[in-house]
């Protein structure tokens, strides 16, 4: 039986396909989530849930993590990859992804939803120069200035409350009757006296040179046009719902007209051993509580299947042996406070990293006098203690501070940090290390040929905040391709810390990526998607 042979997989990390893995490993059967970006899904940009029962209140990101660990201490696998295609003939069914192929007895598409765009005139033009799509990632890049929300939904209202952490004003352009989602939501947004509700309003368009400085709205009943204008530049945050990803199943005639999947009650689709579950199913609420409900019902369906599976074919996959009290339903100890920079959980993650590091890192680390430099020191300092294959070497410059550059036989690798890699940034920066280092994560070898395919000099500036989500999976796509091709340089800047270049390439959004000086980039990107703009 081949090593890659499991009873389900998974298509989707978000909360419906941890909780199917949950359910699945819970019940002995070898499971495997894929997940072509961050394990945790949409719910990581929500700065707070306060409406899933039992928990009080929790951030998005946490509430994640924690159905990821529960469900890998029931034993299941993870895998970071893209599922190309998907083949459901036979009883043995196989994933095509872009780190091999997988074999199973049954598939839960848990891919979700992203957010989806109007297509207002203008909104394309000034994504990433005004016109956003997440609060938490860009919410600070408008300070002091308007911003406008399209949406009459949950995120509309929920997001259009936060934005007033940092705009002068929010403007709420619904063009429905009233707001669409819970009146408890809504009334916060209505109760906020820095928010104004305009409701049977559509936008007609955004106009500017550089930056957003002009929108066109109007009364969808009375057609009347109004003009906000800013030469300053404002925001337009765009919350209209979401798209499903459901690409990879549209060959097997599973879609409604909106490309969302169609079930049955039991969460089966019409095609054998294909079950889904989330926000890519036809629903009227679209909330974690729906989705896990879902994903539960799913889970517990596909186990019949499975389990007749094994009766026909004889087949058992391996199950890995689960951690130690899982599943036990003891309560957890009070949580120890500890000193330090890096928590019990942190620690182990990185000695697990650190074993398995093949090369010694020197951290070149560029100081000045200043509170940035001091955090930046004491941070790398820290690091280089845990471990013998990490050292430092501190030099005092003025015109580079405060920088990070990650060497490997005494050179320069490619890869380099300007400010503090904090926030959402620290786990990407460690990986950038450990694929420095080697072995690094895998790649299929596919990609590995086209990194090594790279001719020319390839520089990328990387413009991130350390409170967005999304920012990781850009920085970790163009590391690995320069820890494996020198040719490519890969400066990552902590925006918050270089006005300049915000002013520069005018960056409203991020991730902002800048190839080459004048290729500008807006929003996350796998790295097939980085390679094609590279070869483009």
């Amino acid at each position: 039986m081949s090593k890659n042979m499991y009873d389900a997989v998974i298509v989707g990390g978000g909360p419906a396909g941890l909780t199917a893995a949950i359910y699945l490993a819970r019940a002995y059967y070898r499971v495997l989530v894929i997940e072509k970006e961050k394990f945790g899904g949409q719910i990581t940009l929500t700065a707070e849930v306060v409406n899933y029962p039992g928990i009080e209140h929790i951030s998005g990101a946490k509430l994640g993590e924690q159905m990821r660990k529960q469900a890998e201490n029931f034993g299941a696998e993870f895998l970071l990859a893209t599922v190309n295609s998907i083949d459901m003939d036979g009883d043995i069914k196989k994933v095509h992804t872009s780190k091999g192929d997988i074999e199973c007895f049954g598939v839960i598409l848990a891919t979700g939803a992203s957010p989806r765009m109007i297509g207002f005139e203008g909104e394309a033009k000034f994504k990433g120069h005004g016109v956003a799509y997440c609060a938490t990632c860009d919410g600070e890049f408008f300070k002091g200035k308007e911003v406008f929300v399209v949406g009459g939904g949950f995120a509309a209202a929920e997001e259009s409350v936060f934005l007033t952490k940092y705009a002068s004003h929010v403007t709420i352009l619904i063009r429905e009757p009233d707001f669409t989602c819970a009146k408890t939501t809504a009334q916060h947004a209505y109760d906020n006296e820095k928010i104004t509700v305009l409701t049977h309003t559509e936008v007609v368009k955004v106009e500017g040179n550089d930056v957003l400085e002009r929108i066109v709205y109007k009364n969808n009943q009375t057609g009347k046009e109004e003009v906000f204008e800013d030469k300053n530049g404002f925001g337009v945050f765009v919350f209209a719902g979401y798209e499903p990803a459901t690409a990879i199943v549209k060959v097997f005639g599973v879609l409604d007209e909106r490309g969302y999947v169609i079930t049955d009650a039991s969460k089966k689709t019409s095609v054998e051993g294909l079950y889904a579950a989330g926000d890519v199913c036809i629903k009227p609420l679209r909330q974690v509580v729906t989705t896990v409900g879902d994903a539960g019902i799913a889970a517990t369906e596909l186990e019949k299947y499975i389990s007749s599976m094994h009766k026909k074919t004889g087949i058992k996959p391996i199950v890995p042996v689960r951690q130690s009290g899982a599943g036990k339903g003891s309560l957890p100890k009070e949580e120890v406070k500890e000193e330090g920079l890096f928590s019990s959980d942190m620690l182990a993650q990185l000695n697990t990293v650190f074993g398995k590091m093949e090369k010694d890192i020197l951290l070149k680390v560029y100081v000045k006098d200043d509170d940035t430099s001091k955090e930046l020191l004491s941070y790398m300092s820290e690091l280089s203690k845990l471990t013998e294959k990490i050292s430092l070497e501190e030099i005092h410059d003025d015109s580079k501070a405060p920088l990070v550059e990650v060497c490997k036989d005494g050179e320069y690798s490619g890869l380099a940090f300007h400010g503090v890699p904090g926030g959402h940034e620290f786990t990407s920066f460690i990986l950038g290390i450990y694929n420095v280092s080697g072995p690094g994560q895998g790649l299929s070898d596919d990609i590995k040929e086209k990194i090594l395919a790279i001719k020319e000099k390839v520089s990328f500036k990387l413009l991130v905040s350390l409170s967005c989500t999304m920012c990781p999976d850009l920085v970790v796509a163009v590391q690995r391709i320069a820890s494996l091709n020198p040719l490519v340089d890969a400066q990552v800047y902590d925006i918050n810390h270089f006005g300049d270049l915000r002013e520069k390439y005018h960056v409203m959004s991020v991730p902002c990526m800048v190839m080459n000086e004048d290729k500008v980039f807006f929003g996350k990107k796998s790295i097939e998607e980085v390679l094609d703009y590279i070869n483009n």
